[in-house]
């Protein structure tokens, strides 16, 4: 989605999920901001600003804020809510009117589960 992430991820054993989380996001913070400034961005004064804003006020944060604190994480206990989950993340960009059909988002792992090739590669939920 444009404005915000779905993701159903696990970790090894031994690996923590939250730690896993906190550093994709410090990794990606600074791979988009780093691509805001070098790349010919129309709206780079207006992004770095927000950001930079959005640090100002966060204590653990330096220069530039990208990613809002916290996740809406739920344990997928059964096959039945995994499906669940899975369906909600592929109809998200239907239901927001952003495209007619789950395959036609971009962004979605919804293709590969048609059995075509996606931007990444996305290890199936069977």
């Amino acid at each position: 989605m444009s404005n915000h992430l779905h993701l159903i991820a696990g970790a090894a054993e031994g690996k923590k999920l939250s730690d896993i989380l906190r550093d994709f996001k410090k990794f990606s913070s600074k791979a988009i901001v780093k691509a805001i400034q070098e790349e010919n961005e129309s709206r780079k004064e207006w992004l770095l600003n927000r950001f930079s804003y959005a640090a100002a006020n966060d204590t653990k944060t330096k220069n530039y804020k990208f990613w809002q604190e916290g996740n809406e994480s739920k344990e997928l206990h059964t096959n039945a809510f995994l499906e669940q989950k899975l369906q909600y993340i592929h109809q998200n960009p239907v239901v927001a009117e952003i495209v007619a059909a789950p395959e036609h988002y971009l962004y979605s792992s919804a293709l590969n589960y048609t059995g075509q090739k996606g931007l990444l590669d996305v290890l199936l939920l069977e």
